[in-house]
């Protein structure tokens, strides 16, 4: 897909030459400059009268009419150099990608040190490149009879850099790598629930573990009863497909120790239970599982970069249904940290699962916890659907977490878990826990209860309910699952300290 080269000439067969442009008020330079002589100053001209633009993100065509080997040059415009910023510059690379693809395009070059600034090196640029590419051109296949045309896609980038080319390479590799990961999880979260099911949920799993050589464990309905898991079982009381724990294990290190736990909900579709959703509601509650969808992508750019770190991934895998045997409101249940939980709320079923996720990931070792989790409505209220909500227990670890979701573009803003709430979490008169205290407050009512069981193991809970879909095309992709949280959690196990 990706060819390094040195020497970028004009006289060079492309189909496309793609260029970025800052606004300058100076002559043109470099490249540029070199395309307005071949073009007997049409480049100026066009920029004087507006058809080449520098704003950020404007993508501008210029066919060169047999005047050089290129057939057609984009200007990529992005806006003032010392405004530039790697989140930026990745979303041009989105737009130019979705161009490219609408054009038709098979093949383009890239003129990569013309998109380089004082703050972002060539190695930074390489990266948002292909982990653009990757992202802005993804395509749920979906179901639909395919037509006999044969369909055509970008099969070749060459890109021209004077930078050093095994470090190009890397970076290269590195930004594919988060792509490609991405949009595994954007596939796993955009199938529809009668197709991904918890035990096909375990099976691709397994098949990350074989590839990627994880210690793999996929607990059955019979063996999460020995070891006491009632809320997990709970949730899958109403349904008659079984419920699968999924754990995986990286080891980077000699000793298992410093374990990073990932805890990713996988409820593969949510009626709400008993306390049923309505119809509006239950519309693209496949999406429900984009938590473990985000552990599982996470895997793969693990598996893929060998970091230095441990890791241990725990999936409960589970769909809410309604039927005779259905857990209820008012149920009293045992999760397998042995606090007692009085249910209020069947569609509050998430935390259930979680609890036991998150017992059993500290079960296997793990000394910091990130769940992540389409928790809440409460969270979309409070923050959006472009913001993901972060609650923890320990400044330290959220700081890390904070500082990889900045790096990816990936926004968080953290709400506050007070002692008030961890009183109204407590306030159930017959059990340990009220698994559903009321409306206000509701997202931090979820994290005040996941609180409970991770209990002093340092953690993060990630609620991206409102992040985990996006109903607008974008730059770096569809309307669908967005892959949220993927390239964050891979980020943090690559940098962790």
């Amino acid at each position: 897909m990706f060819t390094i080269k040195q020497q970028l000439s004009l006289d060079t067969t492309h189909e496309v030459l793609v260029v970025g442009m800052f606004e300058k008020n100076q002559p043109l330079d470099g490249i540029i400059a070199e395309c307005d002589r071949r073009l007997g100053g049409q480049v100026s001209v066009l920029l004087k009268e507006g058809d080449i633009s520098a704003k950020k993100k404007q993508i501008s065509k210029v066919h060169t009419l047999n005047q050089a080997g290129v057939k057609r040059l984009y200007f990529v415009g992005l806006g003032k150099e010392e405004a530039l910023t790697f989140d930026l510059l990745r979303e041009a690379f989105g737009k130019l990608f979705k161009t490219l693809k609408q054009a038709k395009r098979t093949e383009a070059a890239i003129a990569l040190d013309t998109f380089v600034t004082k703050d972002i090196d060539a190695n930074d640029a390489a990266h948002a490149l292909s982990e653009a590419y990757y992202l802005a051109t993804y395509e749920f296949p979906g179901y639909k009879q395919k037509k006999n045309e044969t369909e055509k896609r970008i099969e070749s980038i060459t890109i021209y850099t004077e930078a050093d080319q095994a470090e190009i390479e890397a970076s290269v590799f590195v930004g594919s790598v988060y792509g490609k990961a991405t949009n595994s999880a954007r596939t796993l979260v955009n199938t529809p629930s009668n197709l991904l099911t918890a035990a096909d949920l375990a099976n691709y799993a397994v098949e990350l573990a074989n590839k990627y050589e994880f210690e793999y464990e996929i607990l059955e309905k019979d063996d999460m009863e020995k070891l006491g898991m009632g809320a997990f079982l709970a949730v899958n009381q109403g349904s008659k497909n079984p419920p699968k724990m999924i754990v995986l294990k990286y080891q980077g290190k000699e000793t298992w120790e410093n374990v990073i736990g990932l805890v990713g909900k996988g409820v593969t579709f949510d009626t709400g239970g008993y306390s049923l959703k309505p119809r509006e509601s239950m519309v693209d509650m496949k999406t429900d599982m984009a938590g473990a969808a985000a552990v599982l992508g996470a895997m793969e750019i693990i598996g893929e970069l060998r970091p230095e770190q441990n890791v241990v991934a725990v999936i409960p895998a589970t769909d809410n249904m309604i039927s005779g045997e259905a857990f209820k409101p008012d149920d009293v249940i045992t999760s397998m940290s042995g606090k007692t939980i009085e249910v209020k709320n069947t569609d509050a079923e998430g935390r259930l699962i979680l609890a036991d996720a998150i017992t059993y990931a500290k079960h296997h070792g793990a000394n910091y916890l990130i769940d992540v989790a389409t928790l809440t409505g409460g969270v979309i209220v409070a923050l959006g659907v472009h913001t993901t909500g972060a609650m923890t227990n320990n400044e330290a670890l959220f700081e890390q977490v904070l500082e990889a979701s900045a790096e990816t573009g990936e926004f968080i803003w953290r709400l506050p878990i007070t002692e008030k709430d961890k009183e109204r979490v407590r306030s159930s008169k017959i059990a340990d826990l009220n698994n559903s205290p009321g409306r206000e407050g509701h997202a931090i009512m979820g994290g005040a209860f996941l609180s409970e069981f991770a209990e002093d193991t340092p953690w993060v809970h990630l609620d991206i309910a409102g992040t985990s879909v996006t109903s607008k095309e974008h730059d770096l992709g569809p309307s669908g699952a967005t892959g949220i949280m993927v390239r964050t959690l891979a980020t943090l196990v690559e940098r962790f300290e």
